[in-house]
C-alpha cells in the first residue's frame, strides 16, 4: 500500500521537521518512536548498522504503524542497491553520504529519480511493498516523486567547491543538506577538528550557502539545548539523538544509581 509521505508534505509546506536516529535494526525502535507522535521521521543509519532486505521491510512496517516515515542513510559503496531496496520496502527518504563533486550529486539523482523523460533517473517500476495491494503506476510515480533526498556535505573538497555542488543539488531537486563535521575534519587530516571552535566557520559557511541556494540545511544534535545556536543561524530541521547512545546513557544512570545505593546498604 502506498502511504502519504508526511515528511514531504511538511517540507513542501515550509514547516520545520524533527527526526531522530535509529542505529538498532530492531523494528520495535521505529515503532516506539512513531508511537510518541513527537517526530516527523526517523533516520535508519544503515551505514553504521547491520541490515538485510527483511530488516528494511520490517522497519518500514513498524514505522508506518505510528505514521513515521523512515529515512535510510546507506554506506556510499552500496548506496544504489540499498537505497532502492529501502524504497521498495516503503522508506520515504534517503541521506546520501560522502558527496565530493557535482558528479556525485548526479549519481544520487540517477538512483532515486523515476526513469521517465521528466525524471531523468534510472528508477523503474518495481513490484515491491508499495505495490502489494495495487499496481497503480500513476500512484507509484507520485510516490517516487515525493521521495525526500538529503545529501551530506562532509568533505574538504566539497566545501572548497560548495557553490558548484549546491547549484547542481538545487537543479536536481535535493531537499536537504546535512553538515558532517567528523568526516570534514578527517578529510583535512585533522580528526579532532570537529571538537574545536575552529570547525564553526566551515559549518556556518555550509549552512549559509544551503540557505542561499534554497536547500533546507539540517543539523544533527545530541541535546535540545544545542539547537538554539542553529535556530539563530536559520536552521529549522534537526535530527536529535541516537538510540544506542540514549540506551547506554539511561542504563548507565540506572546501574550507577543502584551501585551507589548498594554501597550504602
Amino acid at each position: 500500500m502506498i502511504l502519504d509521505n508526511t515528511l514531504r508534505r511538511k517540507l513542501d509546506a515550509g514547516e520545520p521537521t524533527i527526526g531522530t536516529h535509529v542505529l538498532f535494526n530492531d523494528p520495535d525502535i521505529a515503532e516506539i518512536v512513531g508511537d510518541t507522535g513527537l517526530f516527523d521521521y526517523a533516520e535508519f543509519d544503515a551505514e553504521y548498522s547491520v541490515l538485510d532486505m527483511n530488516a528494511l521491510y520490517h522497519l518500514a512496517r513498524a514505522g508506518q504503524c505510528g505514521n513515521l516515515p523512515l529515512m535510510i542513510k546507506p554506506d556510499q559503496e552500496g548506496q544504489g542497491f540499498w537505497t532502492q531496496a529501502a524504497m521498495g520496502a516503503g522508506f520515504k527518504a534517503v541521506l546520501f553520504t560522502d558527496i565530493r563533486s557535482v558528479e556525485d550529486v548526479d549519481e544520487c539523482h540517477r538512483i532515486v529519480a523515476a526513469d521517465t523523460p521528466a525524471g531523468e533517473g534510472h528508477m523503474g517500476v518495481k513490484l515491491r511493498r508499495p505495490a502489494l495491494t495495487s499496481y497503480d503506476t500513476d500512484a507509484y510515480l507520485k510516490d517516487l516523486e515525493s521521495f525526500v533526498v538529503a545529501i551530506m556535505i562532509e568533505k574538504n573538497i566539497t566545501v572548497a567547491d560548495i557553490d558548484a555542488v549546491l547549484e547542481r543539488a538545487r537543479s536536481r531537486g535535493v531537499d536537504m543538506v546535512q553538515w558532517g563535521p567528523a568526516d570534514f575534519g578527517f578529510s583535512r587530516g585533522q580528526p579532532a577538528l570537529m571538537s574545536t571552535p575552529q570547525i564553526r566557520p566551515f559549518e556556518e559557511l555550509v549552512i549559509g550557502k544551503a540557505l542561499e541556494y534554497e536547500i533546507h540545511p539540517r543539523i544533527e544534535i545530541g541535546a535540545v539545548d544545542q539547537a538554539r545556536r542553529y535556530l539563530d543561524l536559520g536552521v529549522r530541521h534537526f535530527c536529535i539523538g541516537w538510540d544506542r547512545f540514549i540506551y547506554r546513557a539511561a542504563i548507565t544512570q540506572l546501574g550507577e544509581g543502584m551501585q551507589k545505593l548498594m554501597e550504602k546498604a
